[in-house]
């Protein structure tokens, strides 16, 4: 389980110091995946980032499994079991699939396991182990290669910020079958999104404005509850 409890950030503005998260709770339950959604600049992502320790919140406090991680660095958060993808995946010239794989399972694993999580996510293995980190490999590939990154590590939180942004319409697809791979009792599964069909898959849907959590429920209650003129409306909705 993981909770947010009254987290608070703010940056310089010029003026003094601009909110961008003000007082938020939430509660992430084991095997939930919940997707966090929200207008540009609403405080979603900085909250994704703060969850794993990439920025620090001015006050509040992050509880995983009962113990305070608030003060803990990235680093250690992922040895505490918190995995982050990047909207915009990290490329690698020189580095290959398999090498990147090999260091994110954090030991030694055969060619066949990891060829194992690169098929769950819809990629023939002997194709991509060997293949170079670089931009011959499209956004698609690169999420879905994220995700049998997550999968491999088997962390107990993993976080991912927009996960389409940049995608094909099949790539989306196997992208939302990902997901479901992830799904397990004890892994919590955090999605950023503007998605509707990402929105859609979720146990819990999360909608943030201006800062603070304006909704939170299953899916289908809160998407029928955002009217056409509300901030957070705006939902990008895949093409049929």
């Amino acid at each position: 389980m993981l909770q947010l409890q009254d987290i608070v950030y703010s940056v310089p503005d010029g003026k003094g110091r601009k909110t961008i998260l003000n007082g938020v709770n939430l509660t992430f339950n084991d095997g939930e995946r919940v997707v966090i959604t929200g207008h540009n600049g609403s405080g979603k992502t900085t909250l994704a980032k703060i969850i794993m320790g990439i920025i620090k919140p001015d006050q509040g406090r992050i509880i995983l499994n009962g113990e305070d991680i608030t003060k803990l660095d990235i680093t250690a958060r992922a040895k505490k079991g918190l995995a982050f993808a990047f909207q915009q995946p990290v490329r690698f010239k020189g580095l290959t699939v398999g090498d990147l794989m090999q260091v994110a399972h954090g030991r030694f694993a055969l060619r066949a396991e990891l060829c194992e999580y690169l098929s769950k996510v819809g990629l023939c293995a002997a194709d991509y182990l060997d293949r170079e980190l670089s931009n011959e490999l499209s956004g698609g590939e690169l999420k879905r290669i994220e995700i049998a990154m997550a999968l491999l590590r088997d962390a107990a939180v993993t976080i991912f910020d927009e996960p389409e942004a940049g995608i094909d319409l099949w790539s989306f697809e196997n992208l939302i079958d990902a997901f479901d791979t992830l799904k397990s009792d004890k892994r919590v599964t955090i999605i950023i999104s503007h998605q509707e069909r990402v929105m859609q898959s979720a146990d819990r849907l999360v909608v943030m404005n201006a800062g603070q959590v304006e909704q939170t429920g299953a899916p289908a209650i809160v998407l029928k509850s955002i009217r056409p003129d509300a901030p957070c409306a705006k939902l990008q909705r895949s093409k049929q």
